[in-house]
């Protein structure tokens, strides 16, 4: 059985009824006389208080049909009636002074995950994929996150307002919340703390952009009182990279630490077992084997119902899959084509996000900014086909360039790797950053075609037939990631290009694309973007924004645009930017050039539910909300 993304499936409500029924007739299985029904509807009042009161009438009608078949039908039938009649007054209790829903925490959840790395929490010092993979159980939490409506919600901020001119946001945070490890509650100080340590890393994809809004020289960052944030940026700034940066999970998202373990330990010591508020506290890790949290009992939000949680590194499908069937997983990251697997594992479901995500091409060394002058990037280098040796958008040597970038992508068939390795779960996409709006925002025309005479064609055009490139997919726990990439190998050998295909652990490449040293291609999944652009700031230029993370290009024309776009507070005139910096992405085959958008499929082990409530959608890549996962 499937979930839908939007709501729970009919036969959801079933399990908990499924689960009562079995505690109903293991506990009634005794019962003999009527006076001993009698004692064990007192029992069953205790099972009622563990399920949803408007499913009680569900639960009598059931107990009604038991006390039928187990009693012998005379008059003291009746006798039993007068005991259902006594649970119908428990209900009205039960509605008065409701009794908690969480139980202690107890047993283990076992995930199986492709990449953890070393772990690495404290906020100036993370990188990815430790800043999503945190994220998602979660270990520390943000200000606010997305919900299934694609809306963004409070989570340490409870609510917020923006002023009129669009200059100051004001957070006002949950009280009571408390770190980890007894270091006391969270205040309006630790939040500002939290956000000054990830503007000054030198990893987080989106430092510049936070450096930009909570530490711009002409604003201010304040605390008039322990639970509100004020945050004056000095110059405008659109909701959405606002919305980036103070949501999660994500590859860019963004948590709050106690400053009080860092000043008294120092950040390497803090480091090693961050205190934040999610409702998992790490307690033990080891490089490339696994994570190890335990429940945060009595938690602000959620207290998780298993004791434990454990993120295992298992980088090998067959392997995780292994582990989901013999019950030493509970739940993992799957490829599509292990779906059918899955659905024979006895008790294992599916939980599905129709457009969870989408996945691009990127093209590394198109950094022209700061040419011929002491900022330009040591990893500009024109010797590379699809690198043009002028940043003239009029130059032949452009021109040339471009010709090479569209015709590796004219060479991919799109439908191909839908159809096959997708299983028709998505479809072909156009630019990274639209993904599930390129229906609705971008024109019918800009559609990559598939056409590999023609690709052969432009490349011998351009001088480059028979060149060589390397190509990387970016381990970003998307679907068929790694396939895909193999099979536009093979595409574009197919056109007689020389490919060097490398798989590296993304904790491995990653520091290659910020140091713009890579030279090559990789193949890229991003999350549900809140809005076309939320990304754009990826291809912002180091030396004159100080942009950490980049895919691949930097260009004057684009610092311009991408600047211009990230502080319009209007959203027609912010659309109106987005499509000119989409057109000219697909003009020149530039960079992000979309190859899938992709449903998310994450699988449900047979000794745990599904969990949709508590799935937060700012990026279902990786899985997410184990707080939410209970015990069959």
């Amino acid at each position: 059985m499937q979930y839908g993304r939007f709501g729970i499936p009919n036969k959801l409500w079933f399990i908990p009824l499924l689960l009562t029924l079995g505690l109903i007739v293991s506990c009634g299985a005794a019962a003999v006389e009527p006076r001993i029904v009698e004692k064990e509807v007192i029992v069953e009042r205790e099972v009622i208080r563990e399920v949803p009161v408007e499913k009680q009438v569900v639960v009598k009608e059931e107990v009604i049909r038991e006390v039928i078949k187990e009693v012998p039908v005379d008059r003291e039938v009746i006798v039993d009636r007068e005991v259902i009649r006594e649970v119908v007054v428990e209900k009205v209790v039960i509605k008065e002074v409701p009794a908690p829903v969480d139980l202690k925490p107890a047993g283990t959840l076992n995930v199986g995950q492709k990449e953890l790395g070393v772990y690495t929490i404290h906020p100036r010092l993370a990188p990815n994929p430790q800043i999503f993979v945190q994220g998602t159980a979660p270990i520390g939490e943000s200000l606010m996150t997305v919900n299934s409506d694609l809306e963004v919600v409070g989570m340490l901020a409870k609510s917020w307002e923006v002023s009129e001119d669009s200059l100051t946001w004001t957070f006002h945070l949950e009280e009571g919340v408390q770190f980890h490890k007894g270091y006391g509650e969270m205040t309006a100080e630790d939040v500002i703390w939290s956000f000054d340590e990830l503007s000054a890393s030198t990893k987080h994809p989106r430092a510049s952009n936070i450096r930009g809004v909570w530490n711009n020289k002409d604003g201010f960052t304040e605390a008039p009182d322990p639970y509100t944030v004020v945050v004056n940026t000095g110059q405008t700034w659109s909701q959405v990279p606002i919305w980036e940066m103070t949501t999660s999970p994500g590859g860019s998202g963004t948590w709050v630490a106690s400053k009080k373990q860092t000043e008294e330990i120092g950040m390497e010591e803090a480091n090693k077992g961050i205190a934040a508020t999610g409702p998992w506290d790490v307690v033990g890790h080891r490089s490339g084997e696994y994570w190890r949290m335990q429940a945060v009992q009595d938690h602000w939000r959620k207290t998780p119902a298993f004791a434990e949680l454990i993120f295992w590194e298992i980088p090998e499908e067959s392997s995780r899959i292994a582990g989901l069937q013999t019950g030493q997983l509970d739940t993992t990251l799957i490829a599509f084509d292990s779906i059918p697997v899955i659905e024979a594992i006895p008790g294992a479901e599916l939980m599905s996000f129709p457009g969870g995500g989408e996945s691009a091409l990127t093209f590394y060394g198109q950094y022209y900014v700061g040419l011929g002058t002491p900022d330009q990037q040591a990893g500009y280098n024109p010797e590379l086909p699809w690198v043009s040796a002028s940043a003239d958008l009029d130059s032949p040597e452009w021109a040339r360039a471009v010709k090479v970038r569209t015709a590796l992508s004219i060479a991919i068939d799109r439908q191909a790797i839908v159809d096959t390795l997708l299983s028709g779960r998505g479809g072909p996409a156009v630019l990274w950053d639209f993904g599930q709006y390129e229906e609705t925002w971008l024109p019918p025309e800009m559609r990559w075609e598939f056409n590999p005479e023609k690709a052969k064609q432009m490349l011998a055009d351009a001088d480059y037939a028979g060149m060589s490139i390397t190509l990387t997919p970016s381990l970003r726990g998307a679907p068929v990631e790694v396939e895909a990439c193999e099979v536009i190998a093979q595409m574009w050998e197919d056109i007689g290009v020389d490919v060097k295909f490398q798989r590296l652990p993304y904790s491995t490449l990653r520091p290659s694309l910020i140091g713009r040293n890579y030279h090559g291609s990789t193949c890229h999944a991003g999350g549900i973007r809140l809005e076309p652009g939320q990304g754009f700031s990826g291809m912002l230029s180091k030396s004159v924004h100080g942009a950490v993370w980049n895919r691949g290009v930097e260009h004057p024309w684009m610092d311009e645009m991408i600047s211009r776009h990230s502080a319009e507070v209007n959203r027609e005139a912010r659309r109106a930017l987005a499509l000119e910096i989409a057109t000219f992405m697909f003009d020149n085959a530039l960079t992000g050039l979309g190859l899938y958008n992709f449903d998310v499929v994450w699988p449900v082990g047979p000794d745990i539910q599904p969990w949709l409530e508590g799935v937060r959608y700012r990026d279902l890549r990786n899985i997410n909300g184990y707080e939410y996962i209970r015990p069959r």
